[in-house]
C-alpha cells in the first residue's frame, strides 16, 4: 500500500448508505494517536449492521441503551464496546434516529508496527497482530474511552486510502444466534489480503 498524507476524511464521507459505507471503508486508513506514538492500519475487512430490522445489531428493534446511544446520533462517530474482554470499534452510519453501524473487522498494519508488537506480544506473527476486531483495537490502542469520538478528528480517525481492486462478500461472523440475519452477506473484505480474519 502506498504512502499517503494522513488527513482525516471529510465527515460527508459517512453519509453513504451503510452497505455502501462498509465497502467504501475498505482500503482507508484507521489511525490512533496516543502518548506512545501513532499506530495505523489499512482497513481490509468490515461488517455492516443494519439497525432496527437486523437481529444481529445491538440496536435491533430500536433498542436504545447507554451503550447504543451513539448509534442514534449522526453518522461518522465511533461506537466502541467491550465483548468477551475485547474492545471492538464500529463506525456509526445511517441517518439520525436510524441506528446502523459498520464493524471494522481487520486492518493491515501500516504505522507503529513496533508499538503493535509491544501491545499484542513480541511472539506474534505479523499476520496475527490485527487480523480480527479485538486484535486490531489492542494493537492500535483503541479503547472503550474512544466511544463517541468523531471519525474526522484526532486522536482516532480514518484517513484517505488506496483504491481497492476486488471486494468479496459473505455472511458475518460470530452471530449464530441471530436467526436469518446470520446469513445476510454483509461482511466485506479485500480479495486475497492476508490480514482478513478468515
Amino acid at each position: 500500500m502506498s504512502r499517503l498524507n494522513l488527513q482525516p476524511l471529510h465527515i460527508d464521507f459517512y453519509q453513504n448508505p451503510t452497505l455502501d459505507l462498509a465497502q467504501a471503508l475498505l482500503g482507508k486508513l484507521l489511525v490512533k494517536e496516543t502518548e506512545e506514538g501513532v499506530a495505523s492500519g489499512w482497513i481490509v475487512e468490515t461488517e455492516a449492521y443494519m439497525g432496527p430490522f437486523d437481529r444481529a445489531a445491538h440496536s435491533f428493534g430500536n433498542r436504545r441503551t447507554k451503550r447504543t446511544e451513539v448509534m442514534f446520533g449522526p453518522p461518522g462517530h465511533f461506537y466502541t464496546y467491550v465483548m468477551h474482554t475485547h474492545c471492538l470499534v464500529n463506525v456509526v452510519s445511517g441517518e439520525v434516529g436510524h441506528p446502523e453501524a459498520v464493524l471494522i473487522r481487520a486492518v493491515e498494519p501500516y504505522q507503529g508496527i513496533d508499538l503493535m508488537y509491544s501491545r499484542r506480544g513480541q511472539e506474534k506473527k505479523e499476520k496475527q497482530l490485527t487480523n480480527g476486531p479485538g486484535k486490531l483495537t489492542k494493537a492500535l490502542g483503541i479503547t472503550k474511552l474512544d466511544y463517541g469520538l468523531p471519525c474526522d478528528k484526532k486522536p482516532l480517525y480514518i484517513a484517505e486510502g488506496n483504491d481497492v481492486q476486488s471486494i468479496e462478500r459473505g455472511p458475518r461472523i460470530g452471530i449464530d444466534n441471530s436467526g436469518e440475519a446470520k446469513d445476510y452477506p454483509w461482511r466485506y473484505w479485500i480479495s486475497g489480503n492476508r490480514f482478513v480474519s478468515r
